[in-house]
């Protein structure tokens, strides 16, 4: 930060209430640095994906305009998909980050989705992107998917969004599909936790990290924002475990993003048994998207939530790690698209 070095003079020394002022504001200036950092790489990300998408395109049309007529014409397939778009009534996306992550992590499915006719919306969970609160506070699964709560409470009385969720962002799809069924269309939970009722959504992960109560006493990964003596507030891993958990195949350019983008997440939410009714949260539509080599859930805890929560649909993504976002943007691009179009 610009802001590192600071010069001292001897009002500096004055007295301790001054200087938490000056804390305080310089909190207060990182905080505002960080928001302006965060959203210019998302911005600059959006950018670059942009124009690799325009360049492609144009390579395929080339290609396919020197090719033999028996192969199909890509702008042909391109304006039978926007034309089938075009009759869907519910077009409105809404993509929910998983633990770690932020709004900025859906830049390439923003692009893609776009590109198609659709209306993609990334949102920051409380606490979390370029969302101010600290993550310490959010102690419960309500409070860290207000921002969700609150889009869809501002939703028109007859308009309904297709909910997209990923890893522990799940759990907010899910919460949401209880209380708001009349709003939402259909739910995709991606690589995420899909619970049954009375199930935390850590349960999900306790077969790759050990149990809860386990990891509440031995982890080294967790976050004591009250104190030592007091219960822990949230986690984030070490960069390298992070790098290896979730980005095992993602491009190099996209984990370097996610490596000063990333934030802690608050344990509250994940901790927080949940609690779904067949008149609510088991009439809504539900589809999972499977990773195959993915290590943070693991390809055979993602087949026993399908089996024990059953959804409507249920799709997989070959070579691809936690991130597909990341990892293979067109196969998730593909399938998000084929679950629109389910009557």
């Amino acid at each position: 930060m610009g802001n590192s070095l600071i010069c001292r003079t001897k009002k500096d020394a004055k007295d301790n209430g001054s200087k938490s002022k000056r804390m305080g504001k310089s909190q207060r200036k990182m905080l505002a640095e960080e928001e302006f950092l965060h959203k210019q790489a998302l911005s600059m990300a959006l950018h670059q994906h942009q124009l690799s998408q325009r360049f492609d395109g144009s390579m395929s049309r080339r290609i396919g305009s020197t090719s033999s007529r028996r192969h199909a014409d890509p702008l042909a397939n391109e304006k039978k998909l926007l034309e089938s778009l075009e009759k869907i009534k519910f077009k409105k996306i809404v993509l929910l980050h998983g633990e770690g992550f932020g709004a900025w992590c859906w830049y390439k499915t923003i692009a893609q989705l776009e590109e198609v006719g659709l209306q993609p919306t990334a949102l920051d969970l409380t606490g979390s992107g370029i969302d101010l609160t600290d993550a310490n506070t959010v102690t419960t699964l309500a409070e860290y998917s207000k921002p969700l709560i609150k889009y869809l409470e501002n939703l028109p009385v007859d308009e309904k969004v297709i909910l997209v969720g990923h890893s522990s962002g799940g759990a907010c799809l899910s919460y949401a599909l209880e209380h708001f069924p009349e709003k939402i269309c259909k739910a995709i939970f991606l690589c995420a936790t899909m619970v049954s009722n009375g199930q935390r959504p850590f349960d999900v992960f306790a077969e790759e990290l050990g149990s809860a109560e386990r990891f509440m006493k031995e982890s080294q990964f967790l976050i004591y924002g009250n104190g030592k003596d007091k219960p822990p507030t949230g986690f984030m891993f070490e960069k390298q475990l992070m790098k290896g958990l979730y980005f095992n195949q993602s491009p190099t350019k996209d984990v370097a993003l996610a490596m000063v983008s990333m934030r802690s997440t608050p344990l509250g939410p994940i901790m927080e048994e949940l609690s779904l009714t067949p008149e609510k949260y088991g009439t809504g539509r539900r589809f999972y998207v499977q990773t195959l080599e993915d290590r943070a859930l693991s390809p055979d805890v993602q087949e026993k939530l399908v089996r024990e929560n059953p959804p409507e649909g249920v799709f997989k993504i070959k070579g691809s790690d936690h991130c597909p976002f990341f990892s293979k943007p067109q196969s998730l691009h593909k399938i998000l698209i084929e679950i629109v179009q389910i009557p």
